[in-house]
């Protein structure tokens, strides 16, 4: 499992940890069952606080991306495909506000950036 945090960004340390094994989970690269590394261990590797790290996977369990095993540790969740598809739906959204915003910016009408949705669509 490769995290990488960014001390300049802004986001909480515990969020980017979060969101970073959550997008492996969704996108099936840490399938279930498999353990995360433990909290101790992740906070030594990453140079940050246990507290931090137990942070991120409370975050991780509550939304229902790992579960906990006392004494044994934390363990990707079998993937719930609601779960999975709500996820997928949040970040469609947010690319489609993006595109939103370009093409305000650039001028293009609805209907040329329905055009192009249709057309991308039609390629598969």
């Amino acid at each position: 499992m490769n995290l990488w945090i960014d001390n300049k960004s802004g986001v909480p340390i515990y969020e980017q940890i979060f969101t970073q094994i959550k997008g492996q989970i969704v996108s099936g690269e840490l399938e279930e069952n498999t353990p995360l590394p433990s909290i101790r261990n992740l906070a030594k590797d990453l140079r940050i606080s246990v507290i931090t790290t137990k942070r991120a996977y409370d975050e991780l369990e509550r939304a229902g991306f790992v579960y906990t095993v006392p004494a044994k540790g934390c363990f990707v969740a079998p993937r719930n495909m609601e779960l999975v598809r709500e996820e997928h739906l949040c970040r469609i959204e947010a690319h489609l506000r993006e595109a939103i915003e370009f093409a305000r910016a650039a001028q293009v009408s609805r209907e040329e950036l329905m055009e192009m949705l249709r057309i991308y669509c039609e390629e598969e």
